[in-house]
């Protein structure tokens, strides 16, 4: 078996890190009006669509480099909305919300939410490593064939 490389390390981290931050910006939010409201539900369900598939893209890693950084792009993309919203709910239902009405009328401008803010930074760092893996297992695989 094949040593893993510093890229499929560092894609596995992120990975994990991606799921701990996932399940902090989604605790206490099941089973609230936040999961059936029919703009925040569907922010919530692709958040957990996120979380699976940033363990697929942790348990992946090291058999299918490749494979695993699109599934982990695919889940920060997937994550983003519900972090976004948590950190400007009223510009987002603004933009994707048209006819949105709150119970509870929030105040306007930003919630610098901790966790949210982790989550996007998350994202971030998640989609720089997992571009970089794409590219480093290409560079391997065509050293291979050369």
């Amino acid at each position: 078996m094949k040593k893993p490389g510093t890229h499929q390390v560092a894609q596995a981290l992120i990975c994990f890190v991606g799921v701990f931050v996932a399940l902090q910006n989604t605790r206490g939010l099941e089973g609230t009006e936040f999961s059936g409201g029919w703009l925040t539900g569907p922010l919530l369900s692709m958040a957990d669509i996120g979380i699976v598939l940033f363990l697929l893209a942790l348990v992946v890693t090291f058999m299918f480099p490749r494979v695993a950084a699109a599934i982990g792009l695919a889940s920060s993309l997937l994550c983003l909305p519900l972090y976004l919203y948590s950190i400007a709910p009223v510009p987002f239902s603004q933009i994707f919300g048209s006819g949105h009405e709150f119970k509870v009328q929030p105040s306007g401008g930003f919630h610098w939410d901790r966790w949210a803010l982790a989550g996007v930074l998350t994202l971030a760092v998640t989609t720089y490593v997992c571009l970089r893996g794409v590219a480093a297992a290409s560079r391997e695989q065509t050293l291979e064939r050369g």
